[in-house]
């Protein structure tokens, strides 16, 4: 086999004066040979049936200063995810890349995407993970459709297999938090000031910690490089992925607060996008609780009137009913705010009466529940055959809730 890889010698793609080989050709060609080499390592040291990856990966990126270090952690409280965010730049701040890099060698994208995909195998990503600072090079996004790809893959071959709930449906998303240059600049250098201001304090006094100061944080015309550097690579780089994978825009200009909110309006769980399609078609025939509050309002005002109008002596029967045997106990309940009631009357025999109490303590902004318990009471015995003929009780148990009475407690 030569080093020449296969078909390029003469096919259409031998550079000419005609036809000269795109960059970006090579870079894809280049991104498959690196992300093969990788997965063959993968699938020896661990196995095919092993490489269970994160069924949800966050793509993180944002310019410098729209506050990825400070939103990380509420992306994570959003998105239900335990785990620590997996920052690219420390990945290669381990021991084995110190290595290479004192032997004179490079980090290159083989390193980084081996590197990478084997953290993702660990135990505590199978969840989810946040990827902060990936990918920003475009063989780094071709790899990333490239894994993809394989999970698809990997999931629809071990499907009907013993191992078919480790390979789930792969969900990935692609974060931007952008702020434009001008802000990213004053921010940097906010930041910058602060850091100094801080470490000066600290070294007069002795007491604190140092903190890391970034030249790009007080030179201006570093901090609008950086942000260049930012446009030309991670975000051109996101950018390219958002025909494939789920796209989310965060405008990171306004305060903490309003960032967030633009995080939960574009994080809030969408279950057609995270079941698996099977699961989702078997809960769709079931209406989600948004749906069924839609209209509660309007229809409670329209059944009580109705109760009103078309039922009136039984509407009444269980006003009644309320007024004497509930409210007294629910009276006595005021500061807890929960009250229990166990009847027999036997108004409540009727499937409409009980419709009707519940309707009414939710009209007057209680929470109201009934349950019906049947009790075999014994009658008679029969001494010569022993049978034993019962009745049956019937006790409703009314539950009544609401927002009780905060009474402050001194010492």
């Amino acid at each position: 086999m030569s080093d020449t890889a296969e078909g390029d010698s003469q096919d259409s793609k031998t550079p000419t004066l005609d036809n000269p080989i795109r960059h970006q050709d090579l870079e894809v060609k280049d991104a498959q040979i690196i992300f093969n080499t990788v997965w063959s390592r993968l699938e020896e040291k661990f196995g095919r049936s092993r490489l269970h990856f994160p069924q949800e990966l966050i793509l993180l990126g944002g310019a410098p200063g729209a506050g990825k270090g400070t939103n990380t952690p509420f992306i994570k409280e959003v998105r239900g995810l335990t785990c620590e965010p997996i920052v690219v730049s420390s990945l290669l701040d381990t021991p084995e890349m110190r290595r290479i890099k004192d032997s004179g060698g490079m980090v290159g994208d083989t390193e980084v995407i081996g590197i990478l995909l084997e953290k993702l195998l660990e135990p505590e990503y199978q969840d989810g993970a946040i990827l902060d600072g990936f990918p920003r090079t475009f063989v780094q996004v071709e790899c990333m459709k490239l894994l993809y790809h394989k999970m698809i893959q990997l999931r629809a071959e071990y499907y009907n297999s013993g191992y078919r709930s480790k390979f789930r449906q792969p969900l990935i998303h692609i974060m931007m938090l952008f702020i434009d240059e001008k802000e990213s600049v004053a921010r940097q250098l906010k930041r910058g000031r602060e850091i100094h201001d801080h470490n000066e304090e600290v070294r007069r006094t002795g007491v604190g910690d140092l903190l890391e100061e970034r030249a790009t944080d007080l030179d201006p015309s570093a901090a609008k490089r950086r942000y260049k550097v930012f446009k030309e690579r991670t975000y051109d780089a996101l950018q390219s992925l958002k025909e494939i994978f789920h796209y989310h825009f965060i405008n990171a200009q306004g305060d903490l607060a309003e960032v967030r909110q633009n995080i939960i309006k574009e994080l809030q769980y969408q279950s057609s996008l995270e079941l698996d399609p099977r699961t989702f078609e078997s809960l769709h025939r079931l209406p989600i609780a948004s749906k069924i509050v839609e209209h509660a309002r309007q229809q409670l005002v329209r059944r009580l009137d109705q109760y009103e109008m078309e039922y009136t002596e039984q509407f009444h029967e269980v006003l009644d009913f309320i007024e004497t045997n509930i409210m007294p106990i629910v009276k006595h309940h005021a500061i807890t705010g929960v009250a229990h009631i166990n009847t027999e009357d036997r108004r409540l025999d009727s499937s409409l009466s009980m419709a009707m109490l519940i309707d009414v303590f939710s009209e007057r902004g209680y929470h109201a529940s009934v349950d019906l318990h049947k009790i075999e009471v014994p009658e008679a015995f029969d001494t010569d055959t022993g049978y034993i003929r019962c009745r049956t009780k019937k006790v409703w148990r009314i539950q009544i809730r609401f927002k009780g009475s905060e009474i402050r407690r001194g010492s």
